[in-house]
């Protein structure tokens, strides 16, 4: 891992990340150094220009994506967690995780004024405790990820396994396809 970006312990830059991203990271209690943030420019918060300029591998970015599910009326919300050279299987593993017969991306306006968090800046940590994270297997595998810190301005470093033991957390096998 040598990307150009500073890294330091989450938790010593609390101003890198959303409130609910800070107080999930702390009810972790986990060794200081295990999770890092980076300050990055919001501008270059989407994938493809963070990667770009930071010299982070598109293989090493994982994108969350918000997904609702519907069926009779009743909406379920989920995460979805995938690298950046995949997408996410939205209307097959997804909607059937869900157990929904139709399933879409959360709006703009659901993303953040459910989460508290930034538009583009989306992480799986830090969710209401009733959303499930799905994983896809490869992002749970990978040594170091990057991902969203809950704001645009920053991004959160850690090992994938980190991510497997969030409480809500569950590891999909073909849960993303190839990017075409």
């Amino acid at each position: 891992m040598s990307y150009a970006l500073t890294l330091v312990p989450a938790l010593d830059r609390p101003d890198l990340l959303a409130d609910p991203v800070r107080d999930a990271l702390a009810a972790l209690a986990l060794p200081g150094s295990a999770i890092q943030v980076a300050e990055i420019d919001p501008e270059l918060a989407d994938t493809a220009a963070f990667c770009e300029r930071y010299d982070v591998p598109l293989a090493e970015s994982a994108n969350c994506v918000l997904i609702a599910g519907k069926r009779g009326g009743e909406v379920r919300m989920a995460a979805v967690l995938v690298l950046a050279t995949t997408r996410a299987d939205v209307n097959g593993t997804v909607r059937r995780l869900l157990d929904a017969r139709k399933a879409s991306f959360a709006s703009r306006e659901q993303a953040t004024g459910d989460t508290g968090m930034e538009y583009g800046g989306i992480t799986p940590i830090g969710l209401p405790p009733e959303w499930p994270v799905y994983l896809d297997a490869a992002v749970a595998a990978a040594d170091s990820v990057v991902i969203g810190s809950g704001v645009r301005r920053s991004k959160l470093v850690l090992a994938g396994s980190m991510l497997s033991a969030l409480p809500t957390a569950t590891v999909v096998d073909d849960l993303a396809v190839p990017v075409a």
